[in-house]
């Protein structure tokens, strides 16, 4: 699309929200039904396409994909009565007699720019907050997955009118396009690089911004912990969707007196969840293109690998792999790696290990095994990060109940449920004061007695 043509559409969009129709909850219910039902009408079209974009199998597609974007849906059709809903607030004494209330209001027109590694879930999921909160959207998903771009706008249109809910596809062009736009609202999840580049153009007109990046995010474990099973839930988190995922654990960062037996566990756990060659795992999905195969294999040091290091050009699949003897100063550790190998580095204490995961931009995520409520406490009272697990890993993002977003470099803001409708609308505090009765204390002339009634209230 060309820019005359997105700012056409943008142009349609205000004027439809202008009249008001997106305010009624029927209205919002009956969207968010719509779209709950074309997502399950084209399951299949969805499986095939993830397949073709990410290598993905139809469980995994199910369990990070549009299973989670349905429990959000579901989620947000059962509370939405509530989100709309104003909440009375305490009026103070000196405000006497009125009501004071917090109402959700939605932003108008929302620009929504989604990444291609969860193609269909990290597009649709703030779409269904977008609209739960009552806006209009423009969606742009990543040109680096278009078979699922091209389902999404299928099933979008099926939906929604283009005035209401417009999909733009295509690369760089329309991205530079739809940024020298005012929007009301902008919600881009994707790399730091990019993010900034959002982020100055919103600045233009003063647009709110929901970032949503990601980074370096570490997986302590202390000696303490239960080690077959943190080595089966790293490994499930490490290599899920081959690494490409933003809350992947990043690095594992382990007590040197239980390294050798934490690898050797992961090692047997990378057989046991992916069989002998992972290469050949119909279920093992592939990196995007041939520029990401590219990078991630020049983070491997092959004198460092202990497990995997294998890939297939043809296919562009890496192994799942495992490098120790690593240290901070190594490639794979001075970029977000996004990808299957994972770096093992050690500490000799607490204290050093927390210091140095400070000492490096916040993190989107952060994982801990351990045993000790000590460790923990410590560990989750100084360590700053987005979001993160104790003994899990990436399962905290997999709940309508509770925010997903990340802090510093990692991102602003965050949605999910309540969060996500928050996110999408703006909170207007209102005084609705009464009439049959003015306290005179504000007035002038000021005198000795409104002066002591002032100090009363204020105090």
């Amino acid at each position: 699309m060309t820019e005359q043509q997105i700012a056409q559409v943008l142009e349609s969009q205000r004027r439809f929200f202008s009249t008001g129709k997106t305010l009624p909850r029927a209205f919002r219910a009956k969207a968010l039904e719509d779209l709950q039902n074309a997502i399950l009408r084209h399951e299949e079209e969805i499986n095939a396409a993830l397949k073709a974009d990410l290598g993905k199998g139809a469980v995994e597609s199910y369990m990070c994909e549009t299973g989670m974007t349905l429990s959000e849906l579901s989620w947000m059709r059962r509370h939405l009565a509530g989100l709309m809903r104003g909440h009375t607030v305490m009026t103070p004494l000196a405000q006497f007699a009125a009501h004071s209330f917090r109402s959700p209001s939605p932003y108008g027109n929302v620009l929504i720019m989604s990444p291609w590694n969860y193609p269909l879930m990290l597009t649709l999921e703030p779409l269904i907050d977008a609209l739960a909160a009552g806006n209009t959207a423009v969606v742009k998903p990543s040109a680096y997955a278009p078979a699922t771009s091209a389902v999404i706008q299928k099933l979008i249109a099926e939906c929604f009118d283009p005035e209401y809910v417009f999909v733009v596809t295509g690369g760089r062009a329309e991205n530079q396009a739809l940024l020298n736009q005012k929007f009301d609202k902008i919600f881009f999840t994707g790399g730091k690089t990019v993010g900034r580049e959002v982020l100055r153009h919103a600045a233009e007109y003063l647009t709110p911004v929901t970032l949503e990046l990601g980074g370096k995010s570490p997986c302590i474990v202390d000696a303490t912990a239960n080690i077959r099973l943190a080595a089966k839930r790293i490994v499930f988190g490490k290599y899920l969707n081959c690494g490409q995922t933003c809350v992947a654990p990043d690095y594992l960062y382990c007590e040197a007196s239980i390294r050798n037996e934490l690898v050797q566990a992961i090692r047997e756990e990378i057989t046991a969840q992916f069989g002998a060659d992972p290469l050949q795992n119909e279920n093992y999905g592939k990196i995007i293109n041939q520029k990401h195969f590219d990078r991630i294999l020049g983070l491997i040091d092959p004198a460092k690998v202990v497990a995997g290091g294998n890939a297939n050009a043809r296919t562009l699949r890496i192994a799942p792999t495992v490098m120790t003897d690593v240290t901070f100063d190594d490639a794979v550790m001075g970029e977000e790696i996004f990808g299957p190998i994972l770096p093992v580095l050690t500490w000799n204490s607490l204290d050093e290990a927390i210091a140095q995961v400070e000492s490096c931009p916040h993190p989107l995520a952060l994982y801990f095994f351990t045993s000790s409520s000590a460790n923990r406490k410590q560990v989750l009272s100084r360590c700053r990060f987005g979001g993160g697990c104790i003994n899990d890993t990436i399962i905290h993002l997999a709940t309508s109940a509770m925010p997903f977003g990340g802090v510093g470099e990692s991102g602003m803001g965050g949605y999910h449920g309540k969060a996500g409708f928050e996110e999408f609308s703006h909170t207007r505090s209102i005084v609705d004061k009464k009439t049959w009765i003015d306290l005179p204390m504000r007035y002038q002339p000021y005198t000795s007695l409104k002066d002591r009634m002032i100090r009363m209230f204020l105090r």
